[in-house]
């Protein structure tokens, strides 16, 4: 099961990214955990400065834009 992480501090963006997340999750069949990270210290952890980002099993795979569901099922892939 994939592992994905939504990095992002409650902005309209950060939002959008996760809805687009879980619906990538969706359309995979579920085989995915989605989870918001919103502490500021959680995101830094993984080096990230600006938000929101994308994180799949541990990896940082996009920083400071919104990924389409496409886009993002892509990543998973």
């Amino acid at each position: 099961m994939k592992k994905i992480q939504v990095l992002g501090v409650g902005c309209a963006k950060c939002k959008a990214l996760a809805a687009n997340a879980e619906a990538a999750a969706l359309a995979a069949g579920g085989g995915a955990q989605v989870e918001k990270i919103e502490s500021l210290q959680e995101i830094m952890r993984f080096g990230v400065m600006i938000t929101p980002a994308l994180v799949v099993d541990g990896k940082v795979l996009s920083a400071g834009k919104v990924l389409s569901v496409d886009e993002i099922s892509k990543l998973m892939a």
